[in-house]
């Protein structure tokens, strides 16, 4: 089911500035009634009306005569007077709120730069840095860095119980949260956003960070499915709400200090003292994430087989992502570009390392560069040693950790920390599936998917991915992106080749990189070649808890409806038979609750009926939703084993 919603954000919403969301939630709440039902159409007319800037100012013309102004001199509108409209109506007219609507949700969380951290004084470390000295050998006395487990965690938050005023902010975005549940895509306009929007900036003063990330990329998520973009993706927006509601849901309820710290999360990184460091480059790749951010993050490891990330993001678009691989790295007197620390080696002392495994850049850290290894060469050979199952389980078991991503209250990098996965593959040709192509390769006894990282037509993912599938029977070892499925799946980010090594996302391939050694077979139709093992359907859940996405409650009530027994006892649906005979009772039962939730109407005294019970519909979604989850992680796992 999707939305049919024809408004065409996408050209004005890129000229505008960014709103800050309690400005748009302020502006929103003061319409009159009478307006706000009249506000959705009010943003569709005003995406389709011209846009011009001057200066610090973007004016949209509502008419030949009338325009509203964004005043954002710094950028980003941070009071309600700065959006003004010349009509008879303003300040309470139904423009200004359309505007702020229209307009990219401003970040609050400061983006984190290399150098955000405070500088660490470093006693131990050397005046000048050694580029030809061996790896160091860790001691008691040096900081360990970050275990591969937790790669992707926010920094521990402080163990501290939830105040009054952090319960109030969980409830009021609990309440929002299912407010936009019960009406779905379809029904959550720019009124139940802005309910939202207000609801995450309290969270965010509370502080609530994790919940309040969540908040904004559920909104985010709305706007870009009514206005129908491209790159939107249902699955995202339904994973968005699930955070949002599981997290708010949680710190509803009584919990130990440590529980609800973790669902708190935190707003900012920090760094701990990382005393000397000697790291080899593995590639580098480009990010682009839906908050306005781009950059380049590359990955280095150390000896022991660690992984550390180097980032270079900010506020920019695609062109940001493509270019930034060519910049020098930010970090001591170094002179390497992105591109060649991915290839090279570098030498830190006095390094500061985040939980996730971010290099800080401050001006107590001091870096040069160093000769790199080959991906065959030790220390970097033995990241392929490790067999590809414990590397699966290891990947699974960050995503389980790291709940918030390195996304997390930050939005600031979009790379998802160590899941990845180090490959020693042989192409077997393409299969053909609805998102696109895909590359097949037979790695370690199975048959693994290989997908584009990122499909923008600015980045080189999918162009490189379209070479390398003509070329079957070639030997690669990669570096890939573990992509939870039923079958073994994964997003390819780098390759090494006979002519060197090439991060797909960056790098061009050119047509003497890659030779066939065995004619090209025929696409093969989805599902394609897999492991011939029985597929849980799993299917079944994850569509209906899309659809209700989508359409709302009321895509079950339908349901329902045009089965009018459906809910009676000992009536089961064609569905829930599925599951059954299957084995997954469990799924079964929380489907029914699901639905019988959604249907279920009660009378007052007098007979009529009383509104829905939308929180119990909340909760048995969140539940179906978390089973989903864990049981898409345990046969991803199972695929996964050879």
């Amino acid at each position: 089911m999707t939305p049919t919603h024809s408004q065409p954000r996408s050209h004005p919403a890129q000229q505008l500035p960014p709103v800050r969301p309690e400005v748009t939630a302020a502006v929103v709440g003061a319409l009159s009634p009478r307006l706000r039902k009249r506000l959705d159409a009010a943003v569709e007319k005003l995406a389709a009306r011209p846009v011009t800037s001057e200066g610090g100012i973007r004016r949209i013309a509502v008419d030949d005569e009338t325009f509203v102004e964004l005043h954002a001199p710094d950028g980003t509108v941070t009071a309600e007077d700065a959006i003004r409209c010349g009509c008879l109506l303003a300040p309470a007219c139904v423009h200004r709120a359309a505007a702020a609507t229209l307009a990219p949700i401003a970040d609050d969380t400061p983006t984190p730069a290399p150098s955000d951290e405070p500088d660490q004084p470093s006693p131990s470390a050397p005046d000048e840095v050694d580029a030809t000295a061996p790896p160091a050998e860790p001691t008691e006395a040096r900081t360990s860095p970050p275990t591969d487990s937790s790669l992707t965690s926010s920094p521990a938050p402080t163990s501290t119980p939830t105040t009054p005023a952090q319960a109030a902010a969980a409830e009021a975005l609990w309440q929002a949260a299912v407010l936009v549940l019960d009406a779905g895509v379809d029904g959550a306009g720019a009124v139940l956003q802005a309910g939202l929007l207000r609801a995450a900036h309290t969270a965010r003063l509370a502080p609530l960070p994790r919940p309040a990330a969540a908040a904004i990329r559920t909104v985010n998520g709305l706007r870009a499915a009514r206005a129908a973009e491209p790159d939107h993706r249902t699955s995202e927006l339904a994973d968005a709400l699930e955070e949002l509601l599981a997290t708010a849901y949680g710190l509803r309820r009584p919990g130990t200090p440590d529980a609800h710290a973790a669902l708190r999360g935190t707003a900012r990184r920090a760094y701990a003292p990382g005393g000397s460091l000697r790291l080899y480059g593995l590639f580098t790749e480009p990010v682009l994430t839906s908050t306005g951010h781009a950059g380049v993050v590359t990955w280095t490891a150390d000896a022991a087989g660690r992984l550390y990330t180097v980032p270079d993001v900010s506020p920019g678009g695609p062109a940001r992502a493509r270019n930034a691989g060519d910049r020098a790295v930010r970090m001591g007197d170094t002179a390497l570009t992105h591109r060649d620390l991915g290839r090279a080696g570098l030498v830190v002392s006095g390094a500061t390392v985040s939980v996730d495994g971010r290099l800080g850049a401050g001006r107590g850290v001091r870096a040069a560069a160093a000769a790199g290894a080959d991906w065959t060469e030790e220390p970097l050979a033995a990241l392929w040693s490790v067999p590809v199952a414990d590397q699966a389980a290891r990947a699974l078991l960050t995503g389980a950790t790291g709940a918030t991503g390195a996304t997390g209250a930050t939005g600031s990098t979009g790379a998802a920390g160590h899941n990845l996965l180090f490959l020693d593959a042989t192409l077997t040709g393409v299969a053909r599936e609805a998102g696109g192509d895909c590359l097949l390769a037979e790695c370690g006894g199975l048959t693994v998917r290989l997908t584009a990282a990122d499909d923008h037509p600015e980045l080189a993912h999918r162009e490189n991915l379209a070479l390398l599938a003509t070329a079957p029977g070639t030997r690669v070892r990669a570096i890939a992106r573990l992509v939870p499925a039923g079958h073994p799946r994964a997003a390819l980010l780098a390759v090494r080749l006979p002519t060197g090594q090439h991060d797909l996302g960056l790098d061009r391939l050119q047509g003497q990189d890659v030779t066939p050694t065995s004619p090209l077979p025929e696409p093969a139709p989805a599902p394609g070649p897999v492991r011939p093992t029985p597929t849980a359907p799993l299917h079944i859940l994850r569509r209906r808890t899309e659809q209700v996405v989508v359409a709302g409650r009321r895509a079950l009530t339908h349901d329902a409806s045009a089965r009018p027994h459906a809910t009676a006892p000992h009536t089961t649906s064609p569905d829930t038979a599925l599951l059954r005979r299957a084995g997954l009772s469990t799924a079964a039962e929380l489907l029914d609750a699901m639905r019988g939730s959604a249907a279920e109407r009660g009378r007052d005294g007098f007979g009529r009926l009383v509104p829905a019970d939308t929180d119990a519909f909340a909760r048995a979604w969140l539940a179906t939703a978390r089973y989903l989850d864990e049981a898409s992680t345990a046969l991803c796992r199972e695929a996964w084993q050879t």
